[in-house]
């Protein structure tokens, strides 16, 4: 892997808001920013390869250190020469710490300062997670980025219980710091403290003083109600240093995103586009369409006339609707492709209006479009 040194740099930023675009640079290439990253638990997108990944328009992929610990990958990956050769994809790769999925193992787990003993939900062994153990196994994978552990708590949370979440997590970030020391890959920190301003005003002061290369915004879509998450999420991001990468962890609705971006985020995961996919949900230039629906059943139009992805180049609605409802494998590749292919293009028109300065009329029109509506809550998790 040849190595350089991280760079991030903002090239363009809007006028009436804080969105702004530019690129990072890591090990394994360029990203240009706002960014979207698909969730490869496992290191993969389920049913297809990283060749079609790649033709998507992705440039970076996120995988998750839990997932490929419980599995007793960790090893085997680190003979194989990391993530990227063993899986074959040749981008950037970021690691999530683990956190987040220990955390809805909410009956399988207790938490102290030391660390996290859980058990497995795949066989119920039992195991010990620490800050350390975490870097350590993040190493072993060697991504380009990865982050340090955090402990976090539901929207309905105490302020004790969240003020000892915050507490540990900037103690965590601190054992995880030393333990990086001397890397290759860029370690970033997390900002937590629920929908307490006062917590997420300490938090981010004590993870700035660590001095990460990047920042994360986490414990948000974990229950909190639309409005009150984006008043957090505004309040956070300013407290965050404009020089440094901001990443929004596991948010990413199309009207999120879009908004998210105005507040001055950089980077995107979630599982929506992919886990949608495989559920027949798919987005498109006019709205979501249910491919399931009879209403496409004689449909010989492609799902989005304004799309060039594969699916939509070769494909009616017709026969995607005859795919899905006989449960065909093409189907599942089929409906990944098209989202993902929808979410890239997305942030293409996302870096586009605001180079031409004009992200507030971008929005304005994407959100009639895509109206913000309160769904369940289907981002923070692994796919």
């Amino acid at each position: 892997m040849q190595v350089h040194q991280k760079i991030f740099k903002i090239e363009e930023r809007d006028k009436g808001t804080f969105a702004r675009c530019g690129y990072l640079l890591l090990p394994h290439g360029e990203i240009k920013t706002p960014a979207f990253m698909p969730v490869g638990s496992l290191g993969t997108i389920k049913g297809i390869t990283p060749e079609e990944l790649k033709k998507t328009g992705a440039e970076v992929l996120i995988s998750n250190t839990y997932h490929l610990y419980i599995r007793g990958m960790v090893k085997t990956i680190k003979e194989m020469g990391g993530l990227n050769r063993f899986t074959g994809w040749k981008g950037p790769f970021f690691t999530d710490s683990g956190g987040f999925q220990i955390y809805s193992l909410t009956r399988l787990r207790r938490v102290t300062d030391d660390g996290i003993e859980f058990h497995s939900h795949i066989d119920g062994s039992r195991h010990f997670f620490t800050p350390e153990l975490s870097i350590e196994i993040q190493k072993d994978l060697m991504p380009d980025v990865g982050m340090a552990l955090d402990d976090l708590q539901p929207s309905y949370a105490s302020f004790e219980e969240v003020e000892k979440s915050t507490r540990r997590t900037s103690l965590w970030a601190e054992r995880c710091k030393k333990v990086w020391k001397g890397e290759i890959f860029s370690l970033w920190g997390i900002v937590q403290g629920g929908v307490y301003p006062e917590l997420r005003k300490r938090s981010a002061e004590e993870i700035k003083s660590i001095n990460f290369s990047g920042y994360a915004i986490g414990g948000l879509s974990v229950g909190e109600p639309l409005k009150t998450r984006f008043e957090v999420l505004k309040f956070t991001a300013e407290l965050l240093p404009d020089e440094s990468p901001r990443y929004l962890m596991g948010i990413g609705k199309p009207q999120e995103i879009v908004m998210a971006v105005s507040m001055g985020i950089d980077i995107f995961d979630c599982v929506i586009p992919t886990r949608n996919a495989r559920n027949g949900t798919l987005y498109t230039s006019q709205g979501k369409i249910l491919i399931k629906s009879a209403i496409y059943e004689k449909d010989p139009s492609p799902i989005d006339p304004k799309c060039r992805c594969y699916a939509c180049r070769n494909f009616s609605k017709s026969f995607m609707r005859y795919l899905f409802h006989n449960n065909e494998l093409l189907s599942m590749r089929l409906n990944t492709i098209h989202n993902l292919h929808f979410y890239f293009s997305l942030m293409k028109e996302i870096r586009k209006a605001i180079v031409k300065k004009r992200y507030g009329e971008f929005m304005k029109r994407f959100f009639e479009i895509y109206p913000f509506e309160e769904e369940k809550d289907e981002g923070n998790a692994s796919d």
